[in-house]
């Protein structure tokens, strides 16, 4: 192993996925395209909520910014790591590895928060409609996105200085897509067992009561939609449930084991695929999931594109 010391400066070099995989250039093209995918999806979404006046209503503005929030968080990693492996350059300075680190942590704990947010948004629109636009209103939307990006970015800013004060010379590797804590700190020379654990509560803190919160809103709605008349729209609601759940088990199952549970139990083949995960595969499908197969957001988009791209007809 590489010894040498990160107090005197340097690089790290980051050993992703796609470098500790058997078919390297086969996954290089799956990541590439659930990133693009990831990118087209999450513009478009932007771009139609932000254009259209009919989807200037809370469930829309929460969506945009789960958008706005995996729309960086992949630009942040996935093209570095792509662009590292065709280059054949992996390394990252002490600088630009703390900033990658404090921004995906920034976006990754607004993103937790705001979707324990947007499921109690589709419990008051679905189990209390009638009061839907005073529990909703623009004061509280507002509020609880304010608070999802000020945690999310109070949260990364202890991290990471934290994090970053360690000296680090075990070696330059860091095994994992891109500067997180568990790997990092498998780096340092210095005892990092009570920061370990500061992690783990923190972790606790920051993902169990939202995850609750998540469960608990789509078990109450579950109740109300299957004492609904109508099977048509119990069926309806059920397929919408089962499929928000299951985006919300993947992101949140990854970032729960890797961040609550010991890294022990980790190897660093399944810390990048975590990685992975919350990173590109959960940013491609949120928009899929939640919007764009929703007829108002369909229509929205031919709207937007029929302004852009189809003559107007002039009267004469």
């Amino acid at each position: 192993m590489e010894s040498w010391n990160s107090t005197l400066g340097g690089t790290f070099i980051l050993v992703g996925i796609l470098d500790d995989s058997g078919s390297p250039d086969l996954l290089c093209a799956v990541i590439t395209a659930l990133y693009m995918l990831a990118m087209i999806s999450n513009g478009l979404l932007l771009l139609v909520i932000t254009m259209d006046a009919q989807l200037h209503v809370p469930m829309y503005l929460l969506l945009g910014q789960l958008s706005l929030i995996d729309f960086f968080l992949t630009s942040i990693i996935i093209p570095k790591a792509v662009m590292d492996f065709l280059l054949k350059d992996n390394t990252i300075s002490l600088e630009g590895c703390a900033l990658q680190m404090f921004l995906a942590l920034t976006l990754g704990g607004a993103e937790d928060l705001l979707l324990a947010f947007m499921a109690y948004d589709r419990y008051v629109a679905i189990c209390h409609p009638l009061n839907y636009m005073i529990f909703m209103r623009p004061s509280i939307c507002w509020l609880g996105v304010a608070t999802s990006w000020i945690l999310g970015l109070l949260s990364a800013l202890g991290y990471t200085i934290h994090t970053m004060q360690y000296p680090f010379c075990k070696s330059r590797k860091i095994r994992d897509l891109y500067c997180e804590i568990p790997p990092l700190l498998k780096l340092a020379c210095a005892d990092t067992s009570k920061y370990e654990l500061m992690v783990y509560v923190m972790g606790v803190a920051f993902l169990i009561p939202p995850l609750a919160a998540i469960l608990a809103s789509y078990i109450l709605i579950l109740f109300t939609v299957l004492n609904k008349p109508s099977n048509e729209g119990r069926k309806k609601a059920l397929v919408t449930c089962f499929s928000h759940l299951t985006v919300v088990g993947l992101y949140y199952g990854a970032l729960t084991v890797m961040y609550v549970l010991p890294s022990s139990y980790l190897s660093p083949k399944q810390e990048n695929l975590l990685s992975v995960f919350y990173t590109v595969v959960t940013p491609a499908l949120n928009p899929l999931i939640y919007s764009l197969r929703n007829k108002e957001v369909t229509g929205a988009l031919r709207r937007v594109l029929g302004k852009w791209f189809l003559p107007t007809q002039s009267t004469f």
